[in-house]
């Protein structure tokens, strides 16, 4: 459940203070331009760290919520919130979340993920993941990372053999206090994010020059400190051109 997923997640987010997170944002493409994208987090690192306390209150755990489900089943009480919080919870319908964990072996998967005709309809996934609300500690009244999306812009493109990742910070000011309220977390050292996308044809030239790709040429690689892409989130700007 829902409810099941905070409270782990709310463990995980204090473990998180003492042990770096690794996020990893992965796109499928295709060549008609559809696709899948997902954000993937591995917590068994941080679920080793919360010691025999998580595996006696909760169970092992194997589930999918489609946020479409979600929002038609309330649809009545999603009604009645500001027009704000609405549109906020609508821009998760595309989503589904899996979760499996295993408290007893230590072991976590979460993932976020979308498919899509057209990638230039995603938005920042990591923004949508903060949207779910699970990077919220409520427990301790302590929020996890900003919202990163009220102060930034992604845009994805994908056209002609040619693919784009470009971010742009759009409140500079806004996007300065996010950063001021995470400088010194212990959570981020060590972090990373890494951005991983695999194309339907060899990559023939990509900007990135510390990019990394497959022995086949098909998937690029490329990982970045995780408070550097806060920071500057164009660190993972990208233009990939790939082979006829």
């Amino acid at each position: 459940s829902l409810l099941t997923t905070n409270r782990i997640w709310g463990v995980l987010w204090l473990a998180g203070l003492l042990a770096s997170c690794h996020f990893t944002e992965e796109i499928y493409l295709n060549d008609n331009g559809s696709g899948s994208i997902s954000l993937n987090f591995d917590g068994s690192e941080l679920m080793s760290l919360t010691g025999d306390s998580l595996a006696m209150e909760e169970s092992a755990m194997d589930s999918v919520v489609y946020f479409a489900d979600i929002l038609r089943e309330n649809k009545d009480s999603i009604a009645t919130l500001p027009v704000a919080e609405q549109e906020r919870l609508r821009m998760l319908e595309p989503y589904r979340m899996h979760m499996k964990s295993d408290p007893a072996s230590r072991e976590m998967f979460f993932n976020l993920s979308r498919d899509f005709q057209n990638i230039g309809e995603v938005e920042d996934t990591f923004n949508a993941l903060q949207k779910t609300g699970l990077m919220d500690n409520e427990d301790s009244g302590q929020k996890g990372t900003p919202e990163f999306g009220e102060s930034t812009s992604l845009a994805y493109r994908f056209d002609s053999g040619t693919f784009s990742r470009r971010s742009v910070i759009t409140d500079s000011v806004l996007h300065r206090q996010r950063l001021d309220s995470l400088e010194g977390g212990m959570f981020l050292e060590g972090s990373t994010y890494t951005l991983k996308i695999h194309f339907p044809r060899r990559v023939r030239s990509a900007s990135s020059g510390e990019a990394t790709l497959s022995l086949d040429g098909k998937t690029l690689i490329r990982e970045v400190e995780f408070f550097e892409y806060l920071r500057n989130p164009a660190i993972l700007d990208l233009e990939v051109e790939l082979e006829d």
